[in-house]
């Protein structure tokens, strides 16, 4: 993509899909990077990832999405596959109750090895298997809201909210980068207005290490 030279894209958030293994997390990736569902369930093992570049407004954002492909089964996941994540999607499967009730496993171990301001979106997979439902959308949202995750109910199968939940995400990714960069110029404006008077720089505006939602 791109003449190689900066290629066409202005910014490149990574983004990890976590969850039990089953409930769908390939499929939601090769949904939103190549609009593909594969109804074989074969568990592939190795940490593997796809891109797709999106617009938001006049920024080119291509997102590098990461799928542990099997390895949670083993506990294998590694900090490596944290690195460097500025946001995730937390799958549950909305017709098995059992990967839903380990959630807050998984994001105790999302917050112990991401930055403490990655995005986070809780979804619930599989919702065109509404009569097979095991996980009221109440119960699930009512957590996210608790938590502060996004929260979302999505089917792989037919594209239920697939595109809109990975473009939250990305959406919050970039405002949130917009906003530390504002603040960013602004802080070294003030501190280059402060040297040039003769007052020390370390009285000007600093940087925000944490930016809410």
């Amino acid at each position: 993509m791109g003449n190689g030279k900066d290629e066409d894209y202005n910014f490149v958030f990574k983004v990890v899909l976590i969850g039990e293994s089953g409930v769908g997390k390939t499929n939601l990736l090769s949904r939103f990077t190549r609009n593909e569902f594969s109804h074989d369930s074969r568990t592939t093992i190795g940490v593997e990832f796809s891109t797709r570049t999106v617009m938001l407004g006049t920024a080119a954002v291509k997102a590098q999405i990461w799928d542990t492909a099997g390895l949670e089964r083993y506990r294998a996941i590694t900090s490596a596959y944290y690195r460097g994540a500025v946001g995730a999607l937390l799958v549950f499967d909305l017709t098995k109750h059992q990967t839903y009730a380990v959630v807050e496993r998984w994001l105790k171990e999302l917050y112990d090895h991401a930055e403490a301001t990655i995005v986070v979106m809780l979804v619930g997979n599989k919702s065109d298997l509404s009569q097979a439902r095991e996980v009221p959308t109440e119960e699930a949202c009512m957590f996210a809201e608790n938590n502060g995750l996004l929260f979302l109910e999505t089917s792989a199968l037919d594209s239920t909210n697939v595109e809109l939940a990975f473009q939250t995400v990305l959406k919050e990714i970039f405002a949130k980068v917009s906003k530390q960069r504002q603040t960013s110029t602004r802080a070294n404006a003030i501190t280059l207005g402060n040297a040039e008077a003769g007052q020390d720089p370390g009285l000007g505006e600093k940087k925000a290490c944490c930016i809410n939602l």
